[in-house]
């Protein structure tokens, strides 16, 4: 007698198609992958794990980034003891704004994997968009610590100069470029901050290797063609320009120096149609505005001059040139109780350039009020002989000759000295630092040195390596947060070269 029994029921593989879905996410056929995976949920009831994640990567690279949160939530859910898919999930709110949130999840995903630098980077990225800059160390030394990444670096130097202290973040950068040499937004960055310093041989030397391992990387081209356009080779800072401007059309940056070199040749009204453009650009940038301002003042159009300086005045209200300029104009538009007032404000913000206080001693003498003129004069000589032994400036010849022309008709002699005294040999040296040149800008009638260019040495984006081999499907990585996409050099702001006459 033959019995016959019953065949155990069919259970469906819940990842039997995990192959087909990995093969068409790595070859970027969206649509085909998400065919697939749509097949495979229905066959699995939701339940396939591999299927909704990567479904999931896919939405947030469509920037549907709420749906893939709910999906990486699902993940989660499914595998609560995998530090991937909460990592996942952090990324997303990361994504969203929510970064206190995000860092919640992140230390959940730590307790699951203590030995995995991203976790530590990303928590520092957050923190630093929380301004909690000493968490954020901490973080970021302990993904170095872990294991030594060029984005680490890269976002370690960021919180220094968040800070506000270059020199710490050389040492960073130094560090950075020991490790990864060939890395060219590294060696661009370092050279521009050596550049802010006003420390060229160095920088020079950076943007060199950036420019030797690539000829084309046009932050380095920019930054060189700035240095040669500060020490006034304004032809040779063209020739860069133009090949930057092959690169990047739409740099507001280059224009602005662009038309900036124009200004230095004397011819203005194509220094203005450069400027015009960076400033359609880039409308929210003071130092534009600033250098419109300047041009227009050169040329005696007082009113576009207002115009162009009330404009940066809103975006950088303490700065006090800004101000002096504002009154230089008011003044020939004979307004010179609103131009008093710019001086005021001038005088009160800037307490290094004497240059502000020339101006408004010129202006209160011709208006016959000799006592404040005279104030205005013994302040600026304060100013003058400070910098005389402070700074290795020198003073232009018609900011000395107009000051010994006010000093005469105001009787006080010409015994202002404004030759730079002998240094004893034995006394210390003045190294380069952060405060040189915050006080008081380049010498008068020269273009100013790049200021605080900075470059966007935290995009250098270094991806891993594809996701699993054939052997085994792995789930594509989650890569460290990198940081939001910065300017590739502020512009060169002209230094104040108009004075009352």
């Amino acid at each position: 007698m033959i019995l016959f029994f019953p065949s155990a029921p069919e259970f469906p593989i819940l990842e039997k198609q995990n192959w087909l879905i990995h093969l068409y996410y790595i070859q970027k056929d969206y649509e085909a992958c998400k065919a697939v995976i749509k097949e495979q949920l229905q066959e699995t009831h939701g339940l396939c794990e591999y299927a909704i994640y990567v479904q999931a990567l896919i939405f947030r690279l469509e920037g549907n980034i709420q749906e893939s949160l709910r999906l990486f939530q699902m993940c989660a859910f499914l595998s609560p003891q995998c530090a991937d898919n909460l990592k996942q999930v952090a990324r997303s709110l990361f994504l969203l704004g929510k970064h206190k949130a995000a860092i919640e999840v992140y230390n959940e995903a730590a307790k699951l994997n203590q030995k995995d630098w991203e976790i530590c980077h990303n928590l520092g990225v957050c923190y630093i968009y929380l301004k909690q800059f000493d968490k954020a160390q901490d973080q970021l030394h302990n993904a170095l610590h872990l294991n030594r990444h060029d984005l680490t670096y890269i976002m370690l130097g960021k919180i220094f100069l968040l800070k506000g202290d270059l020199d710490k973040a050389i040492e960073i950068y130094k560090k950075a470029v020991e490790f990864s040499p060939e890395n060219t937004e590294l060696l661009t960055t370092l050279g521009l901050l050596y550049l802010q310093l006003g420390i060229y041989q160095k920088a020079f030397e950076h943007l060199g290797n950036t420019l030797t391992y690539d000829p084309t990387n046009y932050k380095a081209i920019l930054a060189a063609g700035s240095m040669m356009q500060t020490h006034g080779d304004f032809d040779v800072a063209l020739t860069k320009y133009k090949v930057v401007a092959c690169a990047v059309t739409e740099s507001p940056p280059l224009w602005n120096n662009i038309g900036m070199c124009f200004f230095g040749k004397k011819k203005y009204v194509a220094a203005i149609s450069c400027l015009k453009r960076a400033n359609y650009l880039a409308p929210l940038d003071w130092k534009i505005l600033y250098n419109l301002g300047l041009v227009h003042l050169t040329m005696q159009q007082y009113a576009s001059a207002f115009h162009f300086l009330s404009a940066a005045i809103n975006f950088q209200p303490k700065m006090g040139e800004l101000y002096m300029l504002l009154a230089v104009a008011l003044t020939n538009l004979e307004d010179t109780e609103n131009a008093k007032r710019a001086y005021e404000e001038a005088v009160r913000l800037d307490k290094c350039n004497p240059l502000v206080n020339l101006n408004y001693a010129v202006l209160l003498y011709n208006q016959g009020e000799k006592r404040d003129a005279l104030a205005q004069y013994q302040e600026m000589e304060k100013k003058v002989n400070l910098l005389k032994y402070s700074s290795s400036l020198e003073f232009d010849p018609e900011m000395v000759e107009v000051a010994q022309k006010l000093g005469a008709a105001l009787q006080v002699g010409e015994a202002l000295v404004w030759t730079k005294p002998v240094k004893d040999p034995k006394s210390k040296q003045q190294t380069a630092s952060t405060s040189k040149a915050a006080c008081f800008q380049q010498p008068l009638g020269s273009n100013q040195a790049l200021g605080q260019a900075m470059s966007s040495a935290a995009a250098y984006r270094k991806l891993s390596s594809g996701a699993g081999g054939t052997s085994q499907l792995t789930k594509p990585p989650s890569l460290p947060l990198e940081p939001e996409p910065t300017v590739e050099a502020q512009p060169t702001e002209a230094s104040a070269q108009t004075r009352e006459k």
